[in-house]
């Protein structure tokens, strides 16, 4: 199963780079945030400056998910990009 669910996550993750237009900056945050968690784990370090608008919200977005298990966090991403995928299709 996790060999599967970590091919499936690999996947997705090369799939969001072929969509016909990237997503929104909300959804680029929750993309980056749910592929931080799945494949680091819980966010670390300290959280940036204030006047570092994008890493201070990709920090906060992330810190979001703590305590989320890396295969929850990878089957989310995953879900994510086929909305995505469905959404783009639609178009």
């Amino acid at each position: 199963m996790s060999d599967d669910l970590d091919a499936r996550f690999k996947q997705a993750s090369e799939e969001v780079t072929q969509l016909s237009e990237a997503p929104d900056n909300l959804a680029k945050l929750k993309l980056y945030a749910l592929f931080k968690q799945a494949s680091a784990g819980d966010c670390t370090g300290s959280r940036p400056g204030m006047l570092d608008f994008v890493a201070r919200a990709k920090y906060d977005k992330w810190k979001e998910l703590e305590g989320t298990p890396q295969e929850e966090a990878k089957q989310q991403y995953i879900d994510f990009v086929e909305e995505l995928k469905a959404a783009d299709k639609a178009k």
